[in-house]
């Protein structure tokens, strides 16, 4: 089986210590930066605003949240140059190296990780040895510090590899909630991509199984409903009052009641419901976050409209208002076969990998999409890579940690291919 690079590891487990959510990245990205600086000699390199097309973030969190996490990572030591560059939740870098005629290869890394605390249980092995989260309300509980380590690797091993043309690595944030891959996919750095690769680790397939293409992302989209209503006294003038929780409890109730489609896969969530201030007070104000998806983006549109009819036809049946919002949201994809076939070819060279699988689905949603889809409507050709990881503890649970061995496979397949396209011409 491979090994991963000690260095690299070094840099995963430091990455894992110390996560940060979307669009709060500044540590993360001031470290990514600072490695890439140390490793190689680059002929770009975009960070912040210039690594974005900022009018496209989506799922921003107020100044309060970016202040606190901003100044957290300067007192981790980030590098201030870089820390002003990032101000305002302008995280994430475009990282390129230039070589030759040729074609550009886009690789898309996310870099982000999750609102939740990590297990402190002594046989998990970042306590075990000593990188668990230091943020008690944050951990790459989905393996977005491997990708990014996979993302420096790749770099390294193009520059040192006869690979022709153009590298762009995108150190994407905000991924977890959909927000960051349209502002990249909207920059001017991808508007010359002829191929780009994507990634993610585990995704229920083992260490040593690579999946070349994956496919079966959901279109989704989030979208927040505010219900307002009148307060009154529960017991001495219910009839006084206009009760938003039985406005949002209907709404709630009848999303799940929404006819699936017969063209493919639908899904309604409401994962937020919240409202009411006392058991003696009738409501006055409600909310539901939720989500809707579909197999195609057309799919989620069409739960999007019933979801939006269910919103307001509950409000009006309690005689209350809502505010409806949409929030973050991502299309559907699919992997192109040219591109799976040269990932799969090198693959199976790879060392240590044991099991190549052509195409799999995700069955859920992923804003690579973006950047996947815009390749593709300009006449390129872009690729979901899977790669293999043993993983104590499913996606986003307090337990997930990642086999570091299948940093190595990642490295070692994406090179790979990005140097097999680098001798052909798009």
């Amino acid at each position: 089986m491979s090994t991963t690079d000690p260095d690299l590891v070094s840099l995963r487990r430091e990455l894992h210590r110390k996560p940060e959510p979307a669009w709060r990245e500044f540590y993360t990205t001031a470290r990514i930066v600072e490695e890439l600086q140390s490793r190689l000699d680059l002929d770009e390199l975009h960070v912040g605003p210039e690594a974005l097309a900022s009018d496209h973030r989506m799922g921003v969190p107020d100044e309060d949240a970016l202040e606190s996490w901003y100044e957290q990572a300067r007192d981790h030591g980030a590098d201030e140059d870089v820390l002003t560059d990032l101000e305002g939740g302008y995280t994430g870098a475009v990282a390129v190296l230039e070589r030759g005629e040729g074609p550009t290869v886009g690789l898309r890394v996310d870099i982000d990780g999750l609102p939740q605390p990590e297990s402190e249980d002594p046989d998990h092995l970042p306590v075990a040895e000593g990188f668990r989260s230091e943020h008690d309300e944050a951990m790459h509980a989905c393996g977005h510090d491997a990708h990014a380590t996979i993302g420096v690797g790749v770099l390294e091993a193009i520059a040192d590899s006869d690979f022709q043309g153009t590298l762009k690595v995108f150190f994407q944030p905000a991924e977890e909630v959909v927000g960051g891959g349209k502002s990249m996919a909207k920059s001017d750095h991808i508007a010359d991509v002829d191929y780009l690769l994507a990634l993610h680790v585990g995704l229920d397939h083992p260490t040593g199984e690579i999946v070349a293409g994956i496919d079966g992302f959901l279109a989704v989209r989030h979208l927040e409903a505010t219900f307002t209503g009148e307060p009154a006294h529960a017991g001495g003038h219910p009839e006084q009052g206009r009760n938003a929780v039985q406005a949002m409890a209907t709404a709630v109730q009848n999303c799940y009641g929404i006819p699936r489609h017969s063209d493919g896969q639908t899904r309604i969530n409401a994962g937020v419901v919240e409202g009411g201030t006392a058991a003696n007070v009738i409501p006055e104000e409600a909310r539901i976050v939720a989500e809707v998806r579909g197999e195609t983006t057309e799919l989620m549109e069409y739960m999007y409209e019933k979801a939006e009819r269910v919103m307001r036809s509950a409000a009006e049946m309690h005689d209350c208002e809502v505010d409806l919002e949409i929030g973050a949201d991502a299309p559907s994809a699919t992997s192109d076969q040219e591109l799976v076939d040269v990932v799969a070819d090198v693959a199976g060279g790879v060392e240590g990998v044991e099991h190549v699988l052509e195409r799999d689905q995700l069955g859920g949603s992923e804003d690579a999409t973006f950047l996947m889809r815009e390749v593709q409507q300009q006449g390129g050709l872009a690729c979901y890579v899977g790669v293999g990881t043993d993983h104590p503890g499913g996606h986003h649970t307090s337990t997930f940690d990642v086999d570091e061995d299948s940093i190595g496979h990642g490295i070692e397949t994406v090179a790979g291919a990005i140097e097999r396209l680098g001798h052909s011409r798009p």
